[in-house]
């Protein structure tokens, strides 16, 4: 049972810290914007089967998780747009596993995700860069559970899903020797 959390979360679950600061706001947007490269370099010579690869058993391909990323990446920058300019607006949720499973996120060539993630992320990574310290301290609510989630946070959030999922892939090439 560790092995497979170790293999769900490879660098661990999301712990935001109680006050965030400046330094990690700087440190969560470098992230955010090196990421669409890192991902690009990691998977550039991926054949077709090694995209079809599930990162771990029962898991999804390397394919279904870039598609992933850009689904989800895409959601949060609208919860960024939403927060900053409504006053704890309540966002709409999404089935992302079952987004992973349409045709799109199981065939489609990943090229398609990762110029939209360099796309996505240059624009978020332009706007976090530009925004007032004031807000930062914006939120939207999150239904489940009714969680207010404030841009600073937010931020943080997706640096750490960036982390994460670069690490499933990351680690099964480096078990596969790829």
């Amino acid at each position: 049972m560790e092995d497979l959390e170790k293999l769900k979360y490879p660098i661990g679950h999301f712990e935001c810290p109680e006050k965030i600061s400046k330094d990690d706001i700087a440190n969560w947007i470098t992230v955010l914007d090196t990421l669409p490269k890192r991902l690009s370099n990691l998977v550039h010579n991926f054949s077709e089967e090694q995209l079809n690869t599930p990162y771990r058993e029962g898991g999804w391909t390397v394919r279904q998780v870039i598609h992933h990323m850009a689904d989800s990446h895409h959601h949060s920058y609208t919860r960024f747009k939403w927060a900053l300019t409504e006053n704890r607006p309540l966002i709409k949720v999404y089935e992302e596993k079952l987004w992973s499973e349409l045709i799109d996120a199981k065939t489609a060539p990943i090229s398609l995700s990762l110029s939209y993630l360099t796309a996505l992320h240059a624009k978020l990574v332009y706007l976090l860069n530009h925004i007032e310290s004031v807000d930062f301290e914006k939120s939207y609510i999150h239904p489940e559970g009714s969680v207010n989630v404030s841009v600073a946070e937010n931020i943080g959030k997706y640096a750490w899903h960036s982390n994460h999922h670069f690490a499933h892939i990351e680690n099964l090439a480096l078990s596969k020797g790829w």
